[in-house]
């Protein structure tokens, strides 16, 4: 049998699965070379870690690894039940929670590498966490996919450390009530973005007004078809990418983002280069540890590996 230790946290009702002991070993390098070898070598943990019958779709796993870059506090690898993410906002500030709760960080800045780049995260002495995420920037605006069954629908693409497709004029009211249809919808948007010119779009976010005192709120539909329970901070940071491009945000203005839930990130953003429209955003939210658990791996068990797709 196998063990392996792990922290259960939530940003925003969004979990984040550490794992803290128990991982493969992936060969040293960067975070990008041991991602590589993690998803060739290994890719059987991924499953075994976030999905049935220890986990669920909406998990998102983040296995501590040795940063190549020996200025960051830790590497992550940032992973969910369909693969694996170059970065992830959420993640970010859940990992922060779980190090200071475990007593290996203290308030102040951290740097974490991740296979998108370093990023910086801040740990205030009120317990929320500041991720100065990796640069961020539109690609496309105003793209135009013809989706079946939904007709034309307009939004940008925009990386925020992940691929998005972004729109704010679809139709859809963005109430928890409503993600199974918001969940058909997003889907079938990006089947539909994918086939017709940007196939390394994983993510779908729809705005509509804010709810709960935010500027907007968003529904995020993620690559393996879970929604997003927090505003996403990969997600807030493509969006902050476009506004900037727009004009429709000032440097250093802050964004209050909505999740489905009505949880909130706070965010803003500084030019990195404005011909190139690429900002750099952070994102502020706060993170709750909720478990402390061993995994346990019995090649015995039939579903050892986790019930794979």
């Amino acid at each position: 049998m196998k063990r392996i230790s792990i922290i259960d946290s939530h940003t925003g009702g969004e979990p984040t699965r550490v794992v803290l002991a128990g991982g493969p070993e992936l060969g040293g390098g960067s975070v990008a070379d041991q991602l590589k070898n993690f998803r060739e070598q290994h890719d059987k943990f991924r499953s075994a870690v976030v999905n049935e019958p220890r986990g669920s779709d909406v998990i998102v796993g983040a296995l501590i690894v040795p940063p190549q870059d020996k200025s960051c506090t830790a590497g992550i690898i940032f992973f969910n039940n369909v693969g694996y993410l170059g970065m992830c906002g959420h993640g970010t500030i859940g990992l922060i929670v779980t190090l200071a709760h475990l007593g290996k960080i203290k308030p102040g800045d951290h740097k974490i590498e991740t296979p998108a780049g370093v990023v910086t995260a801040t740990l205030h002495a009120n317990g929320e966490v500041s991720v100065a995420n990796v640069p961020s920037y539109r690609t496309h605006k105003a793209v135009v996919v013809d989706v079946p069954g939904l007709g034309k629908i307009t939004g940008d693409v925009a990386w925020g450390g992940n691929w998005f497709f972004l729109a704010n004029e679809h139709g859809y009211d963005l109430r928890l009530a409503n993600v199974d249809s918001l969940t058909d919808v997003g889907w079938r948007i990006r089947q539909a973005l994918n086939a017709q010119g940007f196939p390394d779009v994983d993510h779908v976010e729809l705005f509509g007004p804010g709810q709960t005192g935010g500027h907007s709120r968003n529904f995020v539909l993620c690559p393996g078809k879970a929604y997003d329970r927090s505003p996403c901070g990969t997600g807030v940071s493509a969006k902050l990418a476009c506004l900037a491009g727009d004009g429709k945000l000032a440097e250093n203005e802050t964004w209050i983002q909505e999740s489905i839930l009505g949880s909130k990130f706070s965010s803003k953003f500084s030019w990195l280069n404005r011909e190139r429209g690429e900002i750099l955003p952070t994102i502020t939210g706060t993170a709750h540890v909720v478990t402390e658990a061993t995994l346990i791996l019995n090649e015995a068990d039939p579903f050892c590996w986790g019930i794979r797709v």
